[in-house]
């Protein structure tokens, strides 16, 4: 009996034995297969891709070739093309648009080869379920589109077909304002009725895969458009302030981040794309921290809070970081590096007149100063003018960063500029130009009070004439701020002499401005003429002591009187806008006519007297004078 019960229970066993070896191998078998559909799907995230692209990059640049004699041809092949692949990785970050174009199509090649079928191009991107897509998706295939028809005027032609550029109300705000919503996305994507082909799916995915590889983020293809510039983490609360215990923010969650602000200059005008996010405040700082590095800029830390650097395209990027500044940012400027002319920049009523006087006041060698608010145009013009500036010149350029690019516009001309660094100050620029043969001084912007010393000194002996930029909103701010440079570097003590000296130096002020809606235009142009401050006392015509006492004390109130009287100068206002318009005001003074004509060619001086009897004549007679 016991030993049929220790059958039984031998079988039991072994039933329970089976059964748990068969749950084991049930389990293991459904967690492989659950892998293999997890690992079926990842292939199609874009994350996944990415890191693919990545280990494929590294494998393409480091791999040993074995097998070829190094004198083989198709050994000699490889290695050409790694180098040029080495190139195009290090040169795409840095605003190289031929390297970032090579790095796009590789990736391009290596989808198409490797990774992504036609069958399969849908699971990364749902370009096949309009639904399913995000509003980057939508904008990121709208951008593809227009890139390929318009190159770099892709986005201003977006913006200007679907009237992206009006401005509209929003709610917490009681004015309109610029911005780009993601209804106007995705009413603009269905207006399109886009069908995309297999080769332009793969363009948007590699390109949604350089920009987290070597590119900026979400702003990366914006980046390489002609508008104006692009910002990012400018606006929108930052995460940090949640565990403010003081001034706690209500309904956090309902806020912006600063890692969702992206914006755009567009032909004066700051437009929000409130569609677009970084994403993360990881990935927000990661475009800070590479999108300045050209040309070996330096490390931004905490102790160095911001980095002022150009791009190899030309634009100039400022990047900003805590705890100098309260979030992560960046601002990108760009300047477009084409043959600008005047024409093309002025356009209102009027404007045939502006833009002669506008050149011979540089054939005619006066020192212009172009003030305006940051936005206003004073750069774009300021290259425009130069080109007004006989050839013969030599030119020498004073920059913080290199923003002009002179010499790409006027490769053919004598052309240097030079730009601060850590270890050499805008003075010692300026003080080296003076060594340099140069005729013409260009400052591209006066920010500093040591610049606007050395401007002074040099527009009086070290060139032929001067032209900068500066931030003055009036012509008496502009005269006030380079005064007060003046004491505040210990130059002179007494204001009124500091003046003085100041408005001997100043022949022309041309002040630009733009309105609201970001239309910018030239508000006036303005000649300044130093009024005559000195004082004569003789004796040698009084014999009577009482007389002389007399004749003193009347040149002593007429001393005083001067020393306490408002300006040192005239504002004479020859040009100015109005109505729309550009209206005829006060003729140019007679001294500066005459000093004017000296600087000219033979023919301009003809050309200049014809201008200004036929813009002042009938009132100041110049063709008597003059003809």
């Amino acid at each position: 009996m016991s030993n049929q019960i220790e059958f039984f229970l031998i079988v039991i066993l072994l039933v329970i034995s089976c059964l748990l070896v068969a749950l084991i191998i049930s389990r293991q078998m459904k967690k492989e297969v659950l892998g293999q559909i997890k690992k079926s799907h990842e292939q199609y995230e874009i994350n996944y891709l990415i890191n693919e692209i990545k280990e494929m990059m590294f494998q393409l640049t480091t791999q040993h070739f074995t097998g070829y004699s190094q004198t083989n041809e198709i050994y000699k092949r490889e290695i050409t093309k790694r180098v040029q692949l080495k190139k195009a990785l290090k040169g795409c970050s840095n605003g190289s648009y031929e390297d970032k174009a090579y790095i796009v199509d590789f990736i391009c090649d290596l989808l198409k080869n490797y990774y992504i079928t036609k069958e399969d191009v849908d699971h990364v991107i749902y370009f096949n379920k309009p639904g399913f897509l995000t509003s980057k998706d939508k904008f990121d295939i709208l951008m593809m589109i227009y890139y390929k028809e318009y190159k770099g005027q892709g986005l201003s032609k977006l913006i200007e077909r679907e009237s992206w550029y009006l401005p509209k109300h929003i709610e917490g705000e009681e004015l309109p304002v610029y911005t780009i919503t993601k209804e106007q996305v995705e009413e603009s994507y269905y207006n399109h009725h886009i069908n995309l082909s297999y080769d332009e799916k793969i363009a948007v995915i590699a390109q949604r895969i350089y920009e987290s590889y070597k590119g900026f983020g979400a702003v990366d293809k914006i980046r390489d458009m002609d508008i104006d510039g692009v910002s990012g983490g400018v606006s929108g609360v930052i995460d940090t302030e949640m565990l403010d215990n003081i001034n706690p923010i209500k309904d956090f969650d309902k806020y912006p981040r600063n890692y969702e602000s992206i914006w755009i200059f567009y032909k004066g005008k700051s437009v929000h794309l409130s569609f677009l996010s970084f994403g993360s405040e990881r990935e927000l700082k990661r475009v800070c921290q590479g999108i300045y590095r050209y040309n070996k800029a330096g490390q931004l830390s905490e102790d160095v809070g911001y980095k002022v650097n150009e791009m190899k395209d030309g634009s100039r990027v400022v990047v900003v970081r805590p705890p100098f500044s309260e979030s992560w940012a960046f601002f990108v400027r760009k300047f477009h590096l084409k043959n600008i002319e005047l024409d093309e920049l002025i356009k209102a009523p009027g404007h045939e007149m502006l833009i002669d006087l506008l050149r011979y006041l540089m054939k005619g060698g006066r020192i212009t100063s172009i003030t305006g608010a940051q936005g206003s145009g004073k750069t774009t013009l300021l290259m425009a003018m130069i080109r007004h500036i006989y050839p013969t010149l030599t030119l020498r350029i004073q920059e913080m960063a290199f923003e002009l690019n002179l010499r790409k516009l006027y490769p053919k001309r004598n052309i240097l500029t030079f730009k601060e660094t850590d270890n050499v100050s805008g003075q010692e620029g300026l003080d080296l130009q003076k060594k340099t043969d140069g005729t013409v001084n260009i400052l591209g912007e006066i920010a500093t009070d040591e610049i606007s010393v050395l401007m002074l000194q040099m527009a009086q002996v070290a060139s032929l004439f001067t032209v900068f930029t500066h931030h003055g909103k009036t012509v008496s701010d502009l005269v006030l701020s380079l005064r007060n440079s003046l004491l505040k570097c210990n130059v002179f003590r007494d204001e009124k002499i500091a003046e003085e000296q100041v408005v001997r130096v100043l022949d022309f002020n041309i002040h630009l401005k733009k309105d609201y809606e970001g239309n910018r235009f030239i508000e006036r142009i303005t000649e300044i003429v130093a009024v005559s401050e000195q004082v004569g006392f003789s004796k040698k015509y009084l014999e009577d002591d009482q007389d002389k006492i007399v004749a003193f004390m009347d040149t002593m109130v007429e001393y005083f009187e001067k020393r306490t009287r408002g300006k040192t100068y005239s504002e004479r206002v020859v040009i100015y806008y109005e109505n729309g318009g550009y209206q005829q005001g006060e003729a140019l003074t007679d001294e500066t006519v005459e000093s004017m004509l000296g600087l000219m060619t033979v023919d301009d001086q003809a050309e200049f007297k014809e201008f200004l009897n036929n813009t002042w004549g009938s009132e100041y007679a110049y063709i008597y004078k003059y003809g």
